[in-house]
């Protein structure tokens, strides 16, 4: 995309974001600035950006559950808020926004279909989120956020019902780590069996068993969440079919 032609791609996000009129685009572009890119042409990229405006999606994610879920617990409210703040969420609405086309690429990494990339789409709308906030303030962010990102998606209690999903969002977010499944298979081709244990940081947390490895780690996962979840929160939803 040429150099014009980006700028008014970039110009069209911004109306999106309610900015009418933006001649100095300079703070918006380093937010689409990879690592790669920065490396090959010189200059910074978007990691700073991408630190602030972590920081920004945590605080305007926070107020809107607080404010829309005024009865659930902390525990359950952590968990919609890494269900809204995690890097899969964040790419879908990155790519419906069109950020791919923004994105600026090492050589190699455009090659290897960077432009696409989960990580790399979920760093770029956090970067830009950050220089919302620096350009125009919080209220300006939250709006962005709160239409194109968090309203968008699905917070019934459905949502939130798979129990490894739900682990794995706990686990990263109060224990900085990822949960761990093992399996083992005792039942015959007729009737399998298989039973999981899943660690984290080393510790068991949980066992469960079904007729698959996939519902033997649900099960294992629902009791890790049983065990790490205070007993306040009995709203928490609960895994189905294991």
């Amino acid at each position: 995309m040429s150099g014009e032609a980006y700028r008014r791609r970039l110009r069209a996000l911004l109306r999106l974001a309610g900015i009418r009129k933006r001649d100095e685009l300079s703070v918006f572009e380093m937010a689409f600035v990879h690592q790669s890119y920065a490396k090959e042409r010189g200059g910074s990229s978007n990691d700073r950006m991408e630190f602030l405006g972590d920081s920004v999606l945590g605080c305007i994610t926070a107020g809107w559950l607080f404010e829309q879920f005024s009865d659930e617990s902390e525990g359950l409210l952590t968990l919609r808020k890494a269900a809204i703040v995690n890097d899969a969420q964040l790419a879908r609405t990155a790519r419906r926004l069109r950020f791919s086309e923004l994105a600026l690429l090492g050589t190699g990494m455009r090659a290897a279909g960077g432009s696409d990339n989960t990580s790399v789409l979920a760093d770029a709308f956090e970067a830009f989120v950050g220089a919302l906030y620096l350009s125009y303030g919080l209220e300006k962010a939250r709006a962005f956020v709160v239409k194109y990102h968090v309203e968008q998606l699905d917070h019934s209690a459905d949502a939130l019902l798979d129990a490894k999903t739900r682990l794995q969002h706990y686990a990263q977010e109060h224990l900085a780590a990822t949960p761990v499944y093992r399996e083992t298979s005792r039942g015959t081709p007729q009737r399998p069996a298989f039973h999981s244990r899943v660690t984290v940081k080393g510790k068991l947390l949980g066992k469960g068993h079904g007729p698959s490895k996939k519902t033997a780690q649900q099960a294992a996962a629902e009791a890790a969440l049983l065990s790490l979840t205070p007993a306040s929160d009995e709203g928490l939803p609960r895994a189905v079919g294991t």
